[in-house]
């Protein structure tokens, strides 16, 4: 009961908080968005794309949104911004709070600034204060609270800030070079239909460079990830479920195997086969319906906490009410589940007849069951876990996919544990101690736990363990913040003018300039003769849209830097101006977005300056490192008089150094930004260890169920291990040597237990990390010890409080018991 307590209350949390989301998500839909129609795009959008706008909006409200360095005089920081210039009354749905409320209605007209709560906490600021941004101070009006559609983890990538759009110029950051993105907000007129508004933006769309989202689409969006990691938790809930399953089986093998004389006496009294299956089969339902309802009420209570847990990833407020269909749903597999695995040891007993009561024999329950009945239940097994994880994935093919790893593990660990027993058995243990005799006999004796715990506790151990592992391996792809090979600051959006002037600050605070890399922005005019338009509009194109629609930010160089390998053709350093075709290297992985290859000829447009060129060769770039990296790198002697601006990289020696001199240039140079690749690891550390909290709190419950599952099989076999202490002791064993053959027999299942799920979670590790990241796989032996030891200590734990006082029962009441 309690495996399957464990197992219903994974379910019906996760199933009934996704219920409730779901629900939050279609109440809130217009919350999500904000308005009805968000359309964005990285430049002014075309006068035709306005002038439609204008014929359906009822009121709209502008935006331009960038990333700037935020400079707050009181406490002398800076942080990279999210800034928003706002023009207008967005959102039209849900609300913008702040702390005082009043803050988000005049802001605009006050010209002030609201800044993220959090980061006012952090510093030490308060309404009042003040912030610059650019070449502007702003007068702090008031704390962002939180804004429709944004979950609070949108604050990760740095501190949001809103401004009012009004004089968002005089900042002198909307300049050549800078990334802006140019946001309307629209309110539809009364009657506008969405899908109507939907198809003539996508005929607009096919010519004119924007991007938009309106409530439909947002709301599926948001749902679709949400339904993705509900559907992933809930899998690890099932499995926990089917653990509870396995535990039950163990339970009732135990229970029917104490039971046969039972069974025998009844049938001599005249009861059929049948009859004597279905007392117990009733009894094994009973007991997974008790179990279900109970999980299914402690799964309402903890969906109440679920919410704690992700609410910075929730972009909408969740009304918490009982899912009925998630209890239903949680109830009835709870149910199946203990009947189906409760028929492998059930169907057993139909085979057991009145001859029994005359046999003193030790019945192997497996042995009474034919082979066809074996594959019969084996199959409804398998095709319950397809049925239920298509419900889940929603697909056949994913499904059939997760049973079949499912299904690997669980052999994979069946024949760890037969191996085993038979090494243990025909183990040449004259040489060892009685005690250690003694215990290694109890993995392979009639009622051992072995195939129980390593089923059980080892598949608990792999989806737990290879979390961690994962999570390790992700973070250890960006742990480069104490290289000090490699930069730990970047310094961008540095204009042609201002370039000498940041260097000399580096250089005169005792700092080297690891890299000074000019860029130049340019646009794809067409491959092969072939414009952009015509290839866009081929419907048989292989090329992907976003890599000829996008802006391309490239630069020139006479030679390869530390990230960059050659794939195919040669590199070109240097070549005289652009009258003829210049030879460009290509990245690796853009040639096949673009369906190019070496030879082939690319028009760039360069900010209005045509410049023809073809692939010299193409290269592999590391981009995984704190430095600039690029898709196109040009010569030398091509675009050194392009309009153009710079990115700078620096390894300082500390934090403090680091928000010195981050201070000084935004101070001199208020528009050039910096990344502190530290700060930047925190934050992409605290945003893993959130993600993978949620999952291993989910995860945990495999781990409960396989320790309940041990306690239950240790519990049902405690008589067994009575009388096996009592003919110890009255073979002459004393009460400390019974309890040191406990002790190794469950050190032993612990050892074995943690290294069988350690060894297969080492391996799901490294094959994520090759087919699905590809990254190379390093395990972290610190943390597969630690697992260890904490491992065999629980499973020690367990094993020794459900059979503690078996050693003190005297032989007579043994006796007495047997003979009853």
């Amino acid at each position: 009961m309690a495996a399957i307590i464990v197992g219903v209350a994974a379910q019906v949390a996760i199933s009934s908080f996704r219920a409730n989301l779901t629900d939050s998500i279609s109440e809130q839909s217009k919350e999500l968005l904000g308005a009805d129609l968000e359309v964005s795009s990285n430049a002014p959008l075309d006068e035709l794309v306005v002038s439609y706008l204008d014929s359906l909006s009822e009121e709209q409200s502008t935006a331009v949104g960038f990333t700037s360095m935020a400079y707050f005089p009181k406490s002398q920081t800076t942080r990279l911004s999210q800034i928003t210039a706002l023009e207008g009354d967005f959102p039209y749905y849900g609300t913008l709070v702040t702390s005082p409320t009043e803050a988000a209605y005049n802001f605009q007209k006050n010209n002030t600034a609201l800044v993220d709560e959090p980061i006012l906490l952090q510093f030490g600021l308060e309404p009042g204060d003040s912030v610059k941004i650019g070449l502007l101070t702003y007068e702090i009006g008031g704390a962002l609270v939180e804004i429709p559609g944004q979950p609070i983890a949108a604050s990760f990538l740095g501190p949001r800030i809103f401004i009012p759009k009004q004089n968002v110029e005089e900042t002198g950051l909307l300049q050549r070079g800078s990334r802006l993105e140019y946001l309307t907000y629209v309110k539809y007129l009364e009657g506008t239909d969405p899908v109507i508004v939907d198809d003539e933006l996508d005929v607009l769309n096919d010519s004119l460079d924007f991007r938009y989202d309106d409530v439909a689409e947002r709301e599926e969006e948001v749902g679709e990830a949400i339904t993705y990691l509900s559907n992933f938790l809930n899998l690890i809930g099932f499995i926990a479920l089917l653990l509870g399953g396995l535990g039950v089986a163990s339970s009732i093998f135990v229970y029917v195997r104490q039971k046969v004389n039972t069974v025998a006496v009844l049938r001599c009294v005249g009861a059929s086969s049948n009859q004597t299956l279905w007392i117990y089969l009733i009894q094994a339902a009973f007991m997974g319906l008790i179990g279900s309802a109970i999980g299914a009420l402690i799964g309402s209570s903890i969906q109440l906490y679920l919410p704690v847990l992700v609410q910075d990833f929730l972009p909408v407020d969740i009304e918490l009410t009982i899912s009925w269909t998630s209890v239903l749903i949680g109830i009835t597999t709870g149910v199946s589940i203990a009947i189906i695995f409760a028929l492998f040891p059930l169907l057993a007993v139909r085979k057991i007849s009145p001859l029994f009561t005359l046999r003193m024999v030790d019945v192997s329950l497996m042995s009474l069951l034919r082979k066809r009945t074996k594959i019969i239940l084996s199959s409804i097994v398998i095709l319950f876990v397809v049925i239920y994880a298509n419900s889940m994935l929603d697909g056949w093919i994913a499904a059939i996919w997760f049973t079949l790893g499912l299904l690997f593990c669980l052999l994979l660990l069946a024949g760890f544990a037969v191996l085993i027993m038979k090494i243990a058995r025909k183990m040449n243990t004259q040489w060892f101690s009685y005690e250690w005799r003694q215990g290694l006999a109890n993995l392979y004796r009639p009622n051992n736990q072995t195939s129980t715990l390593l089923l059980t506790f080892g598949l608990g151990v792999t989806m737990i363990s290879s979390l961690y592992l994962t999570q390790d391996m992700l973070l250890g792809t960006i742990n480069f913040g104490d290289d000090e090979a490699l930069p730990n600051l970047a310094l961008y959006d540095i204009q042609y003018d201002q370039n000498d002037g940041v260097n000399d600050i580096i250089t005169s605070n005792g700092l080297e300039v690891l890299q000074n890399v000019p860029i130049v922005t340019m646009r794809v005019g067409s491959i092969n003769g072939n414009p952009v338009d015509s290839i866009l509009a081929d419907t048989n194109r292989t090329a992907r849209r976003w890599a000829l629609n996008r802006e391309y930010r490239s630069t020139y160089r006479d030679e390869l830097v530390s990230t960059e390998k050659i794939d195919s053709g040669t590199f070109v350093g240097t070549h005289n101006g652009f009258e003829d075709l210049v030879p460009i290297s290509v990245s690796s992985d853009l040639m096949e977005d673009l369906a190019a290859s070496v030879g082939d000829t690319i028009t760039w447009d360069v900010q209005g300056i045509p410049i023809q060129s073809y692939i010299s060769s193409t290269r592999t770039v590391t981009w995984d490192t704190p430095q600039p990296n690029f898709f196109v790198v040009f010569p030398v002697g091509v675009l050194e008089q392009a309009p153009q601006f710079f990115a700078t990289t620096v390894n300082t020696p500390n934090r403090e150094a680091s928000l010195a001199i981050q201070r000084e240039i935004v101070l001199a140079y208020p528009n050039v930004s910096a990344i502190d690749v530290g700060q930047v690891i925190d934050t992409i550390r605290a945003f893993i260890d959130k993600i993978t909290f949620v999952i291993q709190f989910i995860g945990l419950f495999s781990i409960i169920t396989g320790l309940i599952v041990l306690a239950g099989s240790a519990a049902t076999s405690r008589f067994q291990r009575i009388r096996e202490a009592v003919l110890l002791r009255t073979l002459g064993a004393k009460q400390k040597q019974v309890v040191q053959i406990q002790i190794i027999e469950y050190t032993l299942l612990g050892i074995m237990a943690s290294l069988t799920g350690l060894s297969l979670s080492v391996g799901a590790s490294a094959l994520l990390g090759y087919f699905f990241f590809d990254i190379e796989f390093v395990p972290n032996f610190a943390i597969l010890g630690l697992e260890v030891v904490i491992l065999i200590l629980l499973v020690l734990l367990i094993g020794l409080l459900n059979t503690r006082g078996i050693h003190k029962k005297p032989p007579l009441e043994v006796l007495r018991a047997e003979g009853g």
